[in-house]
């Protein structure tokens, strides 16, 4: 026994414990640097074709493939570009009035879904939330020629057109607001809401003074979502725009990438991309507006009050 250790055995102290040493590829406690590499090559792979899109929307030529200089002539002010060429910029106005208006009649709609599916209680309310859910894992393009097919067979008071794509966007975007506005009823409960009642407040001034403000970051992010995904929905708005006056800037990439189309194109592309970020960047940021966690509910009620 060496004499540092029998000082400790006469302290009552435990011997140090030596480490031993592992080869990286043996120790399980290191950084996952494989898997790293693999998920920083796949971020590069996937987000590349968006960048160089995104590129050539600068170039100062008409070219999509080679880089001629850097420019801003086919966002504006220039003849051919996104807000001088007609079609270009009324698929973008009318891309932007179909995603304000999903928001507008989805938003309201899944959120009272969602306080009706927390309040029932009953054998048959596990059914009705999972047919609520079916959109979200309905394929698409299931959803889209079944919504043309009620459209022109039995809604026929409903034209095809800005109507019958309102109507399609607001059937699977409702989802969306339901799924993230019910994970916060559930984590809110229902005793403030009880609490306001047995202070003397009706069913209705509790739901707009206590849960509607305790909802609203939620609502705010759930309508950020259905905007976001309102943009970018294709396959349900290309069965259901009717004629050209109401072309969106998914069926106006999709039908003029075909001809010999110019980078004003792709600036187009890149509105509705940078739209589409802004409209999560918020939804992100309305989910963290309020901290998680089992007293997050009753700090943002002492907040409210």
């Amino acid at each position: 026994m060496t004499a540092v250790e029998t000082r400790r055995a006469q302290a009552g102290q435990e011997p140090a414990v030596t480490k031993k040493w592992l080869p990286p590829w043996r120790n399980p406690w290191r950084r996952p640097y494989v898997l790293g590499t693999i998920t920083w090559l796949y971020i590069l792979w996937s987000l590349l074709p968006v960048l160089i899109a995104v590129q050539f929307s600068f170039n100062d030529g008409r070219s999509r493939s080679t880089w001629q200089g850097f420019s801003t002539q086919w966002y504006c002010c220039n003849e051919g570009s996104v807000f001088e060429d007609p079609s270009l910029l009324l698929s973008l106005k009318n891309s932007l009035i179909l995603g304000a208006a999903t928001v507008l009649v989805a938003t309201p709609l899944g959120v009272m879904l969602a306080m009706g599916l927390t309040r029932w209680r009953s054998r048959t309310s596990k059914v009705a939330n999972g047919i609520a859910l079916v959109p979200l894992v309905t394929p698409e393009i299931v959803v889209g020629s079944a919504l043309y097919l009620v459209m022109i067979n039995l809604y026929q008071f409903v034209p095809l057109g800005r109507p019958a794509m309102l109507l399609g966007h607001v059937t699977f975007s409702v989802s969306y607001v339901l799924v993230i506005v019910r994970s916060r009823l559930l984590s809110i409960g229902g005793e403030y809401e009880e609490a306001a009642r047995d202070l003397g407040a009706s069913s209705v001034q509790a739901i707009r003074t206590i849960l509607v403000p305790l909802l609203m970051p939620s609502i705010f992010a759930s309508a950020m979502i259905v905007f976001a995904s309102s943009l970018d929905d294709f396959v349900v708005s290309q069965f259901l725009f009717g004629d050209a006056s109401n072309i969106t800037v998914p069926i106006k990439l999709y039908s003029a990438v075909r001809s010999a189309p110019t980078p004003a194109l792709n600036a187009l592309a890149s509105l509705l991309l940078v739209g589409s970020l802004l409209a999560l960047i918020l939804a992100y940021l309305g989910l963290r507006a309020r901290k998680r966690g089992p007293g997050s509910a009753l700090e943002d009620l002492a907040d409210y009050g």
